[in-house]
């Protein structure tokens, strides 16, 4: 839908392209949900969030466009669809879809373990705003910087072995990284806070400002920069 969306709004402006592809993602989603998930609680970046998800015993996270400033930028293909299924504050079920890039990365399917990293590894970044975090842990692991666009595709690039490291430091939420999480979970990647700590979602707060995300084999390395 997001790629036809695209072909439907050529010319339209990006603006306009950005808002649609938002909004008729996010509804096609709810619609999908009702169907297939009546009962469950849903939290997604662009709904209205409601206490009846906290009692919920199941709760869908979902990004309908995680991206979207790279999605309004045709042909960019770093951008990406966020759907997770939530339980006990953990993500128990997950996908993160990059339509442009013809690839969907699902814990129902994990990806094969990643091969060590390579002798200089490469730590993803923000293309406008590299965090100071990630730049830190670069020097220190003496990387290579990959610059890329959603949090999707970051961590996306990391499961695929593009990338080896992603640590983020400057903000997002909860429908950010809880489907990126569960996929690079069930690959055997290393995902939690910046400092180590457990990853809880579906708080009252959804704000879940910062998320590392690496191959195994680097994350004390990594921990000794970012953690407390």
């Amino acid at each position: 839908m997001l790629l036809a969306l695209r072909e439907e709004l050529a010319g339209a402006g990006t603006a306009v392209l950005r808002r649609e592809g938002d909004r008729r993602s996010h509804e096609l989603l709810m619609a999908r949900l009702a169907i297939e998930a009546p009962g469950d609680g849903v939290l997604s970046e662009e709904g209205r969030d409601g206490a009846e998800r906290l009692s919920a015993e199941r709760v869908w996270i979902i990004d309908p466009l995680d991206g979207t400033r790279e999605y309004g930028e045709p042909p960019r293909r770093d951008w990406a669809v966020h759907v997770a299924l939530v339980a006990d504050g953990r993500p128990i079920a997950g996908a993160v879809a990059l339509p442009a890039q013809q690839i969907t990365l699902s814990t129902a399917t994990p990806a094969p373990p990643r091969d060590d990293p390579p002798d200089q590894p490469r730590v993803i970044v923000s293309r406008s705003r590299p965090p100071a975090v990630a730049l830190a842990v670069a020097d220190a692991l003496g990387a290579r910087l990959v610059e890329m666009g959603s949090a999707g595709a970051k961590v996306a690039a990391v499961v695929l072995g593009e990338a080896d490291v992603y640590a983020h430091a400057g903000g997002q939420y909860e429908w950010d990284s809880c489907a990126p999480v569960a996929v690079a979970r069930s690959a055997g990647l290393h995902c939690s806070r910046i400092d180590g700590a457990p990853l809880v979602y579906n708080e009252p707060d959804p704000w879940l400002p910062d998320l590392l995300v690496c191959h195994p084999s680097l994350t004390d390395q990594v921990l000794a920069v970012t953690g407390p």
